[in-house]
């Protein structure tokens, strides 16, 4: 393998002007350039192992987070976010957001859940 060569000081030359504050402004600013789009882009898409991982670290057990993620996938709300889904039910009902998940898996509160979600009107 041929070394590359060193011509660090002409890329550089455009930074050299540049006081420490504006460096570091110029580092900010290139940082968000990389991490705006992993940023965008972990907001716009998920999956059922994602989902279920919130909720697991949220302290609910692997059946219930599996059982949830999957009522939550058939509804078409995966997007919204498993854990934001219990917690907005929980939040709605004055109750914990570990209740509020074990009354969605058995068949409670799914009409609040499309009312709040997917703007269905009672």
């Amino acid at each position: 393998m041929k070394p590359r060569p060193d011509d660090f000081a002409e890329r550089s030359r455009h930074l050299q002007h540049m006081s420490d504050e504006e460096l570091d402004a110029y580092f900010w600013e290139l940082v968000e350039k990389v991490v705006d789009p992993l940023v965008e882009l972990a907001r716009t898409h998920t999956s059922p192992s994602i989902e279920r991982s919130v909720l697991l670290r949220m302290g609910f057990n692997s059946l219930e987070a599996k059982k949830l993620v999957d009522m939550i996938f058939e509804r078409g709300l995966l997007g919204k976010g498993a854990g934001h889904i219990v917690w907005r039910i929980a939040k709605e009902h004055n109750i914990d957001y570990i209740e509020a998940g074990r009354r969605l898996i058995n068949g409670m509160y799914w009409d609040d859940v499309d009312r709040i979600f997917k703007g269905v009107k009672k």
